[in-house]
């Protein structure tokens, strides 16, 4: 008779559930997707292969880790996790040009110079903004100071 305690792994492989089982304790009987997709990118050897190289104090994160990665697989086979890596880097340097012109048109407004925004955040040209809308008009302000370029950009 077999045991109703097996982890997710041994009930899929339709197997019994040694006490030393390498799956038991990171695919438990309550979540059988995590096994399921696991498995279904790398293999229930593969994945044993891999949680016995992982030291024992690192086998919960190796797991966490090989779960996440199938998981992504699963989700978009191109790219996976590497996809998901891009997509933040990409809203990371959005975020940052968004900071840089904010930056610059609050210097723009209080009428400071950009040497006081950080060397990365530097606008050196107006040609690096052309392609950005003009509030109003287009008309600089009767307080215009002509040695520093002023740019109303639009958010």
């Amino acid at each position: 008779m077999m045991n109703s305690t097996r982890c997710a792994a041994c009930k899929y492989l339709r197997r019994r559930c040694s006490p030393d089982c390498i799956f038991s304790p990171y695919f438990p009987p309550n979540n059988p997707q995590r096994f399921l997709e696991v498995h279904r990118i790398y293999g229930a050897s593969n994945v044993a292969k891999m949680l016995e190289k992982a030291p024992v104090n690192q086998r919960a994160e190796a797991a966490n880790s090989i779960h996440y990665e199938a998981h992504c697989r699963i989700k978009d086979p191109v790219y996976g996790c590497a996809g998901i890596i891009t997509l933040l880097n990409q809203q990371i340097n959005d975020a940052q040009c968004e900071l840089a012109k904010i930056q610059a048109e609050i210097a723009a407004l209080n009428g400071h110079h950009a040497d006081i925004l950080p060397p990365y955040q530097q606008i050196t040209d107006a040609s690096s903004f052309a392609n950005y809308p003009v509030e109003g008009d287009g008309a600089f302000p009767a307080t215009h100071d002509p040695s520093f370029p002023q740019f109303y950009l639009n958010s």
